[in-house]
């Protein structure tokens, strides 16, 4: 097998054609490549068709245009939100927020920053399966709360948060909500008109568009949420993000979104068959073990290990199969997974684990293939 084969989609995902040839518009001189700051007819060009992807990604998540502004990524969007608000309580009563121990790391990394200016973090544990006990939480948010910050889909096991229901206990409890939606945006349908969330993040590149660019929805309220912007300069985004507006990107994001909303319901359809049909082939080879929860989680991530086959191992035998021992955006810097530690996992079984994750380009052969060669890798690894 010489042609590689990409599972790891949840960790980046490549830029669909489509947005490619529609990005292509806005780059070279015969296209609108001005800057959008600028007052001439080409900078007007090029706000005007910002403001048009804004629109469309305000109709997608079914909100005002107004309460979407654009980042560099889903990690910038997540320290504007928590920092942002959190700078607002320093000299106030309010003084901790909420999150759970499972996050991404750009959410829990934040929260050891802010721990630092004197805000309290409290973090709610996930069971076995890596579900979050909702009762505990509401417990925990009291008078002093500034914030609950919960993501939608973890990133690792694909376990999925009830963000309405988490939302619903915010509001009766007067508390803000951010969620990070890193993974479910361009894969879930959001409604943000009928969801009780006050900030969400996500980024482009998770659903076929560009890196570098990303999303801070940020709910219209009677007070700002955020004065505090992380970047200072011009002034753009309504001075909540300083820096000139990369118009290929945006324009790049608003078309990846739009293929994934027309393609959404098929396409999640698809890839559960596919992951259906791994589990079946694999799920009787002996040390099997599954770590999350299969009914309550997303189709495009299953996170498995095998029993003594250490994951760096597998991952080299299949060398022309892409796949991931853990969060790409963690992998390089720390040994252990914090999200299958928190499932009770031994640094053994950790190092056992391996994550797979299905995209548009996964095809039912791919899979075939995998399980054909997860079989012969194993019983090789364990003969020698």
């Amino acid at each position: 097998m010489n042609k590689s084969i990409y599972l790891d989609y949840a960790s980046t995902t490549p830029v669909d054609k489509r947005v490619l040839e529609k990005m292509n518009n806005y780059l070279t001189i015969d296209g609108i490549f001005a800057n959008p700051s600028s007052s001439h007819y080409l900078g007007i060009k090029a706000k005007n068709e910002i403001e048009n992807a804004r629109i469309n990604i305000a109709n997608i998540l079914n909100c005002l245009k107004e309460e979407i502004f654009f980042t560099s990524s889903a990690t910038e969007s997540i320290n504007l939100a928590i920092k942002g608000i959190t700078y607002n309580y320093l000299y106030h009563n309010k003084k901790n927020i909420i999150t759970s121990i499972i996050e991404h790391k750009s959410v829990l990394e934040t929260c050891n920053f802010i721990q630092k200016l004197g805000i309290k973090i409290i973090y709610i544990k996930n069971s076995k399966t890596g579900i979050l006990d909702l009762n505990l939480l509401a417990k925990k948010i009291t008078k002093e709360t500034i914030l609950v910050s919960i993501m939608h889909i973890n990133n690792e096991i694909g376990t999925i948060n009830n963000i309405n229901k988490i939302g619903n206990i915010c509001k009766k409890k007067n508390v803000l909500f951010h969620v990070d939606a890193t993974q479910s945006v361009g894969k879930y349908s959001l409604n943000l008109k009928k969801i009780n969330i006050n900030l969400l993040s996500f980024s482009s590149h998770k659903f076929y568009g560009p890196k570098g660019i990303g999303v801070l929805y940020i709910k219209k309220n009677k007070f700002k949420i955020i004065s505090t912007p992380l970047l200072h300069g011009g002034g753009q985004e309504e001075g909540l993000r300083s820096g000139t507006l990369a118009t290929h990107q945006i324009i790049g994001m608003s078309k990846a979104l739009n293929i994934a909303n027309n393609e959404m319901k098929k396409e999640k359809k698809r890839i559960k068959i596919l992951k259906n049909k791994l589990w079946d082939g694999i799920k009787n080879i002996s040390g099997i073990y599954l770590n999350g929860n299969l009914k309550h989680s997303s189709p495009y991530i299953i996170n498995i290990g095998f029993k003594n086959i250490f994951n760096k191992i597998l991952m080299i035998e299949m060398k022309n199969i892409i796949i991931s021992s853990s969060s790409a955006c963690s992998s390089n810097k720390y040994n252990t997974s914090h999200v299958l530690k928190s499932l009770g996992l031994t640094s053994k079984l950790i190092q056992c684990s391996i994550r797979i994750s299905f995209g548009r380009f996964t095809t039912e052969e791919e899979i075939n293939i995998l399980i054909k060669n997860l079989h012969f890798s194993i019983k090789k690894i364990r003969k020698n």
